[in-house]
């Protein structure tokens, strides 16, 4: 016999509001009330739904995920997309199940995701985002629920994070080109409030103020990490007095754009103006020339971001941030 809070409820004689209360460990519940009905649950004869099961563990096997920022990112996010499938894969393995916070119209507390969390009793939640976060995320990350977030730097009582070393990716370019007789160099960055935009700007102005090199203030342009705002950019810095020999994209998609406005403008890549961009998307291997970029270890992201999630779900303590290191694949751009 399946059992459901509503079954469990009646045959307590409670409401299935206390039911609730006891699921989520709420305090107001005496403990007589909490022993029939742990009782009910646990006795033999009674297949419990998940509902039921959950209650009686004290655990759903369920971990939230959550796309959150200001800028869209999404499904359609081919680096977060490949992370998020190796995150599958490896908290599947441990036998959890992923529920995908999709409700734009959540009614309970103002869609609160921390409402949410309660009202699915998910065990912990991993937090996808490439730029500054809301206030009802900014909740959810201060409460007791295991949260890790991936190319967002979060903090709280019982959370930690993931990312690439982003300080160092753009030491690493630009040290790169360099070497390589390359000083003329543009850049096209991300959104001013993205965790990841911020680090790799401030590192490139840092670095090219090191090696001495001209930051020339009309070849720093801004995108949304998608490759139309790339390709807008680059023409933006096309129409100025003079060109760069490189371009450094801190997205593929946005360096795959710059191409693109390189080439529709009459110039070669990379014989006029050479481009990198960043992530190793799959891609770049088909773009004409091949994009030479930044690799990101999307599969170690995804199997890092599972283990310290169920490593804080388990433990309830503090675990350091992971970095995790990057490498330039040299193609053809």
């Amino acid at each position: 016999m399946n059992l459901t809070i509503q079954d469990v409820a009646d045959m307590a004689g409670v409401s299935r509001a206390t039911v609730s209360k006891i699921k989520n460990n709420y305090s107001g519940v005496n403990e007589k009330t909490k022993k029939r009905v742990m009782e009910i649950i646990n006795e033999p004869g009674y297949q419990p739904t998940f509902s039921a099961k959950s209650l009686a563990t004290k655990k759903s096997n369920l971990i939230g995920v959550i796309y959150a920022g200001k800028i869209n990112v999404d499904f359609t996010h081919l680096f977060f997309n490949k992370v998020i499938t190796s995150f599958k894969k490896a908290i599947g393995l441990s036998g959890y199940d992923i529920l995908l916070f999709s409700n734009e119209q959540f009614k309970q507390d103002d869609g609160s995701y921390l409402a949410r969390c309660k009202h699915f009793g998910v065990d912990g939640c991993l937090i996808i985002s490439s730029d500054d976060i809301e206030a009802i995320i900014e909740e959810l990350i201060k409460s007791e629920i295991p949260c890790i977030g991936i190319d967002i730097k979060i903090s709280g009582p019982n959370t930690s994070y993931v990312t690439t070393d982003n300080k160092m990716l753009s030491v690493y370019v630009v040290q790169y080109l360099y070497n390589n007789s390359i000083k003329d160099i543009a850049y096209i960055g991300g959104e001013q409030e993205s965790y990841v935009a911020k680090n790799r700007k401030k590192r490139f102005i840092n670095i090219m103020e090191c090696l001495s090199l001209p930051i020339v203030n009309d070849w720093i342009e801004t995108g949304d990490f998608f490759a139309e705002s790339g390709y807008l950019a680059m023409k933006r810095i096309l129409i100025k007095k003079s060109y760069p020999k490189a371009v450094y994209a801190i997205s593929d998609l946005m360096a795959l754009g710059a191409i693109e406005a390189i080439q529709e403008h009459g110039l070669r890549v990379p014989e006029d103006i050479g481009v990198i961009g960043c992530d190793d998307i799959e891609a770049c291997q088909f773009s004409k020339p091949k994009l030479t970029t930044i690799k990101q270890d999307k599969e170690t992201i995804g199997k890092l971001s599972a283990q310290m999630l169920q490593y804080l779900i388990q433990h309830k303590q503090d675990i350091e941030p992971k970095l995790v290191e990057r490498q330039l694949v040299i193609c053809d751009s």
